[in-house]
């Protein structure tokens, strides 16, 4: 392999950005405050392209990967999980020996094996998962501080060497993320439905309550906004990886079915000590997450 993206020597690297929406213009932004060689960015929208090149995130804008991708030591994926895969096959023919490529796909399963198949040698696809976010999409929407504090899931494959992942913490705590964790690809889509999946269900659910009306707006408050933050949803990005992980989140949606179940129950039966006890649990448990 060759060493380029072994570095962290931020201003000599240069990287690429495939689809430069909410979370690829994120990237680019945050690759800018650090002062990296280049930025190549890739997109199929014209305007996005555009938008991008006069803003001053990218460098080199670009429709579809040509020469100049070549000179990417680094390609970050901020595509669909299938979009992935074509991407590497459409481009692989361009990329540097020695190019190490990443993604940022919610849902895995056999997204690193896949990749890394189609690579040459000296090649490598370690996949991640910044766990940073807002609501909205695209290019307008992105923010280079959106990794500050954040977490950032890393994982790792049999074919990916002690020194690339440990180069990819490193970028991610470059880029302002407070930890990382290395999981498998399974763990990864199991625990995913459950702090991802879910709560972006529960959102958009809450919203299409039949109770919404046009008298809602005037009775909210911090709960009701910060429980609906995230219904602001890209639509097509989000069944994407509702039906890629479908299994999980259909499960995970029956256990939230049974927590309301036992609330109900209890709401009836007017029953306050299942009340405190549900929220004493919560509670406990919401502290120990931070």
């Amino acid at each position: 392999m060759t060493t380029g993206f072994k570095s962290t020597d931020w201003k000599n690297l240069n990287f690429a950005i495939v689809g430069l929406g909410l979370i690829g213009g994120s990237f680019a932004k945050a690759l800018r405050r650090l002062h990296v060689r280049s930025i190549i960015g890739i997109d199929i929208d014209d305007n996005v392209l555009t938008a991008a090149k006069n803003q001053g995130i990218i460098d080199v804008p670009l429709k579809v990967a040509g020469e100049e991708i070549r000179q990417a030591d680094v390609v970050i994926c901020a595509l669909y999980p299938e979009a992935v895969i074509k991407f590497v096959k459409d481009s692989i023919g361009f990329l540097k020996e020695g190019v190490l490529l990443t993604d940022v796909s919610g849902i895995k399963k056999n997204l690193p094996f896949e990749v890394q198949l189609l690579l040459r040698p000296g090649m490598e696809f370690i996949s991640g998962h910044p766990m940073a976010g807002r609501q909205g999409s695209g290019l307008d929407m992105s923010d280079g501080t959106i990794f500050q504090g954040a977490n950032y899931i890393v994982i790792p494959e049999k074919h990916n060497s002690e020194e690339v992942i440990k180069w990819l913490e490193t970028l991610a705590m470059a880029l302002g993320c407070k930890h990382t964790t290395r999981i498998s690809p399974e763990e990864h889509d199991s625990i995913i439905a459950y702090t991802s999946n879910l709560p972006h269900i529960a959102a958009v659910a809450l919203i299409d309550s039949d109770s919404f009306s046009e008298k809602t707006k005037y009775f909210i408050a911090g709960s009701f906004r910060d429980g609906t933050r995230v219904a602001d949803i890209n639509e097509e990005l989000w069944s994407s990886l509702f039906l890629a992980n479908k299994d999980r989140v259909a499960d995970e949606v029956d256990k939230y079915m049974e927590q309301l179940q036992l609330w109900s129950i209890a709401l009836r039966a007017g029953d306050i000590d299942s009340l405190k006890d549900f929220m004493r649990k919560a509670a406990t448990r919401r502290k120990e997450l931070y």
